[in-house]
């Protein structure tokens, strides 16, 4: 049985209990082990603190000596499609998904773009009780262990992200009929929960000729709108943005943009 990943990553309020940032380095070592040095495109969730997380995680990654690239503020289905779209060896998005705004987590993500399997996770979950059972200091790390070989810190690479948006973004577009929507213009109306969706979601809907109507479009790590979850009993604004707008549809999202 996984000691650490739950049904979809790791995930906890970040100084409370198991998820603290002495974890997210210790289980970044072993994921840049797993993935094979890297590269390794990093992204995150709207939350307070995925911020810190994933400060943590790129430092771990280059520590390790794994490049990485920092693709920020991203949904996960953005990072899962960047990373088997570009080529690199694994991705690791920041996020608690649709959990309560204190929460926080790591979800790692293979080079087809798809999460571990749970035998993966077994042997992630071996490497890193290996990094968190030896001795800090400069040979921490025991023999055959995640980074026990990396003799110069990897790069970190910032600034565009890598190109991680306009990847997910030209591969939806690429997968519909852009010309038949842009003919038919339809009105959307989107509920991005203060979540990661509303940095792209209302993005698309423009590139594909759509009038859009958006609510809760400022990411905000309390989620203060609706909450991260949007269950129909949460989906009110959205319901009466639809009517009074005449939309032909309303999309709502979760915090992370991975389900709607």
């Amino acid at each position: 049985m996984a000691r650490l990943f739950g049904t979809n990553g790791i995930r906890g309020i970040l100084g409370r209990g198991a998820l603290t940032l002495q974890l997210v380095h210790d289980m970044s070592i072993a994921l840049a082990g797993h993935f094979g040095g890297g590269p390794v495109l990093v992204g995150r969730d709207g939350r307070a603190s995925s911020v810190p997380i994933s400060r943590a995680v790129r430092a771990a990654l280059s520590m390790a000596g794994a490049d990485c690239t920092d693709a920020g503020l991203v949904p996960t289905p953005c990072l899962q499609y960047a990373v088997k779209r570009l080529g690199y060896r694994g991705g690791i998005m920041v996020t608690a998904s649709h959990n309560p705004p204190e929460y926080g987590g790591i979800k790692p993500v293979e080079a087809d773009g798809v999460e571990p399997s749970r035998k993966a996770e077994l042997e992630i979950e071996r490497r890193y009780f290996e990094i968190e059972g030896a001795p800090r200091g400069s040979a921490s790390l025991p023999p055959g262990g995640a980074a026990a070989t990396a003799t110069s810190p990897g790069r970190i690479r910032d600034g565009d992200g890598g190109g991680a948006v306009e990847t997910y973004l030209d591969g939806i577009v690429s997968l519909v009929d852009a010309g038949a929507i842009r003919r038919r213009a339809p009105t959307v109306a989107i509920d991005a929960g203060n979540g990661a969706q509303a940095a792209v979601a209302p993005e698309l809907c423009r590139r594909l000729g759509c009038r859009t109507v958006v609510v809760n479009g400022e990411i905000d790590p309390g989620f203060p709108g609706r909450g991260p979850e949007p269950t129909p009993e949460n989906l009110g604004g959205l319901s009466r943005a639809v009517a009074e707008s005449g939309a032909d549809v309303g999309v709502a999202f979760d915090g992370d943009g991975d389900r709607s």
